[in-house]
């Protein structure tokens, strides 16, 4: 069996090792892909950390991949050899994006439409598929579906349900974030209202923040200040993609009655706050899983066309050095804090 250059993870809390992996084969349905660019998140240090996700190891992370198709599986009618696509990665080692190939199934990728490079695109599939499936599944077949059940914006009423309704997302300038202030501007929320840093404000605002408040304001602050933008509306939707308990307690006291706070980390919400008419959603955001695929299927469809017409914008990102053998400082960045408003990116064909 061929082998690849592989970031693995031989144990829960031990190093990152620059080893070998198994080239996978890919099943009727699925691509083999040679993998141009992957982006680093939050959960791959954590999963470092805590373990979360793994089956068996040495574990291969990485969920957010852009490459070239090397190989199509018997089934495979949409895709071609020497197709360049971006695509989620999954949590078992022939699906993962810390590596030179994996498999992906074709019907969750998309090409990369001329003006884009693999790097960009990258940085799209994790944190947009997290805001997607919080916002738009709800697919009645999909057991443990957990989401708002919005209208998507492909569906009746998706355009037209929210439009003029107040949104807020807390922590626009994260990855999240910004694709979070994107798909509220699509389905035509307005005004829509973010916390950040300042100085990423005016980046904010080109993605469709109408009102960036400083994230350090103070709760009773910030809940002013939303008042004042939303003229005293409370937003229908609130989407925290920080989801600290400071956050969520804040993001769960701006809610409407009969809505929901969508939160990206375990439910925080101090249980004094919580009231009958008021929910919390938390969302797993990759639509490889059973319940997220439908809605990931559809996402994946409309990918192209919303960056070709300018309605998605990817984030902005750094590539970090030396391939696969600079992911490991990238990931300990992220877990100090020491990156903002950008996407880091590792080339695993650049590996040494």
């Amino acid at each position: 069996m061929s082998t690849q250059k592989a970031l693995l993870l031989p144990a829960k809390g031990s190093s990152w090792e620059l080893g070998q992996s198994p080239i996978p084969k890919p099943a009727a349905d699925e691509v083999l892909v040679k993998i141009s660019a992957t982006a680093l998140n939050p959960v791959d240090w954590k999963i470092r950390k805590h373990g979360y996700f793994v089956a068996e190891y040495p574990f291969v992370s990485g969920t957010d991949g852009a490459g070239v198709v090397e190989e199509v599986g018997a089934g495979v009618t949409t895709l071609a050899k020497g197709d360049k696509i971006f695509f989620q990665g999954y949590f078992t080692n022939p699906k993962a994006t810390f590596q030179e190939y994996c498999v992906v199934p074709a019907e969750i990728t998309a090409k990369i439409p001329d003006g884009f490079t693999s790097d960009q695109v990258a940085s799209i599939p994790l944190g947009l598929a997290t805001v997607v499936t919080g916002l738009w599944n709800h697919d009645p077949q999909a057991a443990g579906t957990s989401s708002v059940g919005f209208p998507a914006p492909w569906e009746d009423g998706g355009l037209t349900r929210f439009a003029g309704t107040p949104a807020f997302i807390l922590g626009g300038s994260s990855s999240v974030g910004q694709y979070a202030l994107q798909m509220a501007r699509l389905a035509q929320f307005s005004p829509i209202v973010t916390t950040a840093s300042p100085r990423n404000a005016a980046h904010l605002r080109t993605l469709g923040a109408t009102h960036v408040l400083d994230r350090a304001l103070a709760p009773a602050a910030a809940l002013a200040a939303l008042a004042q933008a939303t003229a005293g509306a409370p937003p229908a939707l609130v989407y925290d993609a920080i989801s600290s308990p400071e956050t969520q307690a804040l993001g769960y006291a701006a809610l409407a009655p009969g809505s929901a706070l969508v939160v990206t980390l375990p439910d925080r919400v101090p249980a004094e706050l919580k009231a009958a008419d008021r929910s919390v959603v938390g969302v797993f955001g990759n639509v490889h899983a059973p319940q997220n695929r439908a809605v990931g299927v559809e996402m994946y469809r409309r990918l192209p066309g919303w960056l070709e017409s300018g309605e998605l914008v990817p984030n902005a990102v750094e590539v970090v050095p030396g391939g696969l053998a600079g992911i490991p400082e990238g990931l300990d960045r992220l877990e100090a804090n020491k990156v903002s408003a950008i996407k880091l990116i590792a080339r695993p064909q650049e590996t040494a």
